[in-house]
């Protein structure tokens, strides 16, 4: 545009002189000369000037329109530019959209993800029959326990005859009296059913590291008991592997004593075992106990006193309370020095310490002085249909009591064998006597029919019943297990000959064998039935003819068989 005007400006100057120019020519004519005298511009000249003017007029018009061009140029420059760039801005936009249409689509084809977890959400389960509660993160749960097992059995034994001629007796070794010696029972065990268990109850976790279990029982040994407290425990876990466990509950001795009660290969636990948990152990035994496990080795220590009370309806007699319970110490320790991915072998040891057992007497009338406690040891054969304990020390006076024992176990897929030895031994207080000692001992095995295989329990160091693979009502016939065992409980102390009279040591308590074999069927997790068969013998002399109304030293024991059907729901 510059150039233009520049064109523009050159071209009227040119224009300017090319006027004058000409003018000048057209006015040059021969002239006189006269004297020089003053005049204004002429005519031509004004002219020229006129024109220039108009000229320049001329140009200055062509230059503001130059320059009016130039603005519109550049104006629609500017439009074109601001054009472009909304449509730039347009074209940016609609790609956004179209962005943001694509994530649309794509959520909405995406479920959302659950919301976050807080780990207080409350889930039921209903497995295997077993109904419990329980938190997300797990910290809480509650779970329901029910085990219920009826008994029906019955004992082939000689017909009883009179009194006179038929010897068969039961009671106590020591401590005898008229009102307490049976002449009836141990001549015609009772045929019939009892509950052997009837529990229910609630366990599960608090905290995370706590656990707790609360049960109740209402059956018991010949008949039913009142309902009472069979456990009452909390244990706490938070030291891995060490727990501590405070309550009333059956604490660690043994590994018949830790069969689990709805999946023992057998009725009942050999008396040797049953009679060695009870010293200061067993069932409802109010106790603080340590433990630590894992795979391979269990140990465990507990202090221990009274058991829980109950009150028999057969008897119609509770426990008593005493003037002051009984202090025992109670240690397991069990190893699997060798196992592979189907076998095991277990070796372990247990023992008992009672420091003082409780005080039934009270503050000597004269002395003032604490009474003496004593211990006993029974049992009933390996049935309890029939409540009648057949071997019987009855109150041994002591000041101290204890036992030991030894355990074995292999099992190799579905075949389990395992034994335990136990010794026990009685410081007496009555001077001038022997201090007794007793032993029993067991062997026992059972074989998974079916392939499966008892279940290893670390927390116990003991066996589990199997994990059912084909159960009836899930397509199969549930599992199958043979089950066989000898046991020998010995309860007599310096018990002399047949035909002789007691001495001032002797305890005729009674020596106990049984030959057991059984199957067992587990329909499923919650139904089982067993079936049993037993031999048993036992060998007794009388403690004394005058109370048990036999000759001197004659045999008051017997051999009989006995069969028996469990039918157990468990939950």
């Amino acid at each position: 545009m510059k150039m233009m005007k520049a064109s523009l400006r050159g071209g009227v100057a040119l224009g300017v002189l090319l006027a004058v120019g000409l003018g000048a020519g057209a006015q040059a004519k021969p002239v006189r000369r006269h004297p020089a005298k003053a005049s204004g511009p002429s005519a031509t000249e004004l002219a020229l000037k006129a024109q220039v003017d108009t000229l320049q007029t001329q140009v200055q018009s062509l230059e503001s329109r130059l320059d009016a061009q130039a603005q519109a140029q550049q104006q629609t420059t500017a439009q074109i530019q601001a054009a472009q760039t909304q449509v730039q801005a347009a074209q940016t936009q609609a790609q956004a959209a179209q962005t943001q249409v694509a994530e649309l689509k794509e959520q909405a084809a995406t479920p959302p993800p659950p919301p976050p977890k807080s780990g207080a959400e409350v889930t039921a389960s209903l497995k295997d029959g077993h109904l419990g509660v329980a938190t997300e993160d797990k910290r809480f749960s509650l779970n329901l326990y029910g085990l219920v097992q009826l008994d029906t059995g019955a004992y082939f034994q000689d017909a009883p005859g009179p009194i006179t001629t038929d010897l068969r007796r039961s009671g106590p070794a020591l401590g005898y009296s008229s009102s307490n010696v049976d002449f009836a029972h141990a001549r015609d065990l009772k045929d019939g059913a009892d509950f052997r268990r009837a529990r229910i109850g609630v366990f599960g976790n608090a905290f995370g590291d706590f656990q707790y279990r609360v049960l109740f029982d209402f059956a018991g040994s010949g008949t039913e008991n009142a309902g009472y407290l069979y456990e009452g425990w909390a244990q706490y876990s938070g030291f891995d592997p060490l727990k501590i466990r405070v309550g009333a509950f059956a604490p660690l001795y043994g590994l018949a004593d830790q069969d689990a009660t709805s999946a023992q290969p057998f009725l009942e636990r050999p008396a040797s075992a049953d009679i060695a948990r009870n010293l200061a152990a067993g069932d409802s035994r109010i106790a603080a106990q340590v433990f630590a496990t894992n795979d391979r080795w269990l140990a465990s220590a507990a202090v221990t006193g009274r058991t829980v009370g109950q009150l028999n309806t057969g008897t119609a007699s509770p426990t008593p309370q005493t003037f002051a319970d009984p202090l025992g110490f109670v240690g397991r320790v069990a190893v699997t020095p060798v196992k592979g991915e189907d076998w095991r072998v277990q070796l372990g040891a247990h023992g008992t310490w009672v420091d003082h057992p409780a005080d039934t007497t009270g503050p000597s009338s004269t002395t003032g002085l604490s009474g003496n406690g004593s211990v006993s040891f029974s049992d009933q054969d390996e049935l309890r249909v029939d409540g009648t304990k057949l071997i019987n020390t009855g109150n041994i006076d002591a000041r101290h009591a204890d036992s030991e024992g030894a355990e074995f176990a292999a099992q190799w897929r579905g075949v389990l064998v395992q034994s335990e030895y136990d010794h026990f031994h009685v410081q007496r207080i009555i001077s001038g006597v022997s201090d007794p000692s007793f032993n029993g001992w067991y062997l026992e095995g059972d074989w998974m029919v079916t392939g499966e295989a008892r279940r290893y329990n670390k927390d116990t160091a003991a066996f589990d019943g199997p994990a059912i693979a084909r159960p009836v009502g899930g397509g199969g016939w549930g599992a199958f297990e043979l089950a066989a065992r000898y046991s020998d409980m010995n309860l007599n102390f310096d018990g002399g000959p047949l035909g002789s009279a007691p001495v001032a040591s002797t305890i005729r308590g009674g020596r106990l064998e049984v030959w057991t074999a059984g199957i067992n069927w587990y329909l499923n997790p919650m139904v089982r039935i067993a079936l049993e068969g037993q031999h048993v013998k036992l060998d007794r002399l009388s403690p004394d003819a005058t109370a048990y109304i036999t000759p001197v030293g004659a045999q008051i024991g017997q051999s009989y068989d006995s069969v028996a059907v469990r039918t157990q729901l468990a939950f």
